[in-house]
């Protein structure tokens, strides 16, 4: 069985197993509606004690052919039980990776509509978390910040998940001169999770996080700009043994980093069902250490059918049993 190494400052490592990563925990969680008690503004009928899933806005690209933005990451949300509210922000015939694609780049304006328009059927209490991915422009940026403003508003526990796309080691950045700086100065301070890559996260800030001590030091920097919880998705440290990458997340007091071998291959949109994943299972167990087991099991298995087909294009719908049901096979290790 898998085990969380719990490292202390000053104890030797303890190791205990959780018996729940082998057990396929509720997706459903019963809790109050987030409405005045009485009747639900929207349908007019008693809502005490219903039991209501996670509801998550998804502000994301989309593609008819192929899986980036909301066509990677509403399946497996909704595969976990997850109510999932896409809100498209351009519909390209497939991701701009093949280097030729057709297709509408949404106006902020009419992104924005489709925003007011939720508002206006009274679901914003219902929403537990804004989530972003890819932003095209520095107004469809503004436009997210107004919809997490506006979800906010309506309730107070909601939480803004923003992955902040800009670039990689290889390939440096690759949106929009004006990107990187929205989301530094603007965007990431309103967050309360960020799942920066370690590219993402120097740019962020101002650092250049290489082994893992600076890497929590650039995590830290970044926890100041605002967000609570980070999770950092390619560590890339030169210790670690060959053919292997790592995932780092931070919450509260700790952070803890899990190590899967590296895949002979290029994803596009694994960054965006990684942060759809982790922000699903933090909603839902309040534990960073077993959401980034679990995100990690379901997206190493979903890379790797992905390899095994031969195929360019994730292999969302043909991985959908590891999301539901991760098979928990990576060592989660505290080192904080």
């Amino acid at each position: 069985m898998p085990a969380i190494v719990r490292r202390r400052p000053g104890k030797t490592p303890e190791r205990s197993t959780y018996a729940s990563f082998c057990l396929p925990r509720p997706t459903h969680r019963r809790r109050l509606a987030r409405v005045t008690r009485g009747t639900c503004p929207s349908t007019a009928r008693r809502c005490e004690n219903v039991p209501v899933t996670t509801t998550i806005l998804s502000i994301q690209s989309s593609v008819a052919y192929g899986h980036v933005g909301n066509s990677a990451a509403v399946f497996p949300l909704q595969r976990l039980g997850v109510e999932v509210w896409p809100v498209y922000t351009v519909h390209f015939s497939n991701h701009t990776g093949y280097g030729a694609w057709r297709g509408p780049l949404l106006a902020a304006e009419d992104v924005h509509d489709v925003i007011v328009g939720v508002e206006e059927r009274e679901a914003m209490p219902e929403i537990d978390a804004v989530l972003s991915g890819y932003q095209g422009g520095t107004q469809i940026g503004d436009v997210i910040l107004d919809a997490v403003a506006r979800v906010k508003a309506a309730n107070p526990a909601a939480i803004y998940a923003c992955d902040p796309v800009m670039g990689n080691a290889a390939s440096g950045c690759f949106v929009h001169p004006d990107i990187p700086v929205l989301l530094r100065d603007k965007v990431v301070p309103k967050a309360d999770l960020i799942t920066p890559n370690q590219f993402e996260l120097g740019f962020l800030t101002r650092t250049e996080p290489t082994d893992l001590d600076s890497t929590l030091a650039s995590v830290d920097q970044a926890r100041e700009m605002g967000p609570s919880t980070v999770l950092v998705t390619s560590v890339l440290r030169p210790d670690r043994p060959e053919g292997t990458v790592e995932m780092l997340a931070v919450h509260g007091d700790g952070a803890w980093i899990v190590q899967t071998p590296h895949l002979p291959m290029k994803a596009n949109g694994s960054g965006d069902v990684t942060a759809a994943l982790f922000t699903a299972h933090l909603l839902e167990t309040g534990d960073a250490a077993l959401s980034l087991a679990r995100t990690a099991s379901s997206m190493f298995d979903l890379l790797n059918t992905t390899l095994d087909s031969g195929r360019r294009e994730l292999q969302i719908v043909q991985s959908q049993d590891y999301y539901a049901h991760p098979r928990m096979q990576f060592e989660v290790t505290q080192v904080r």
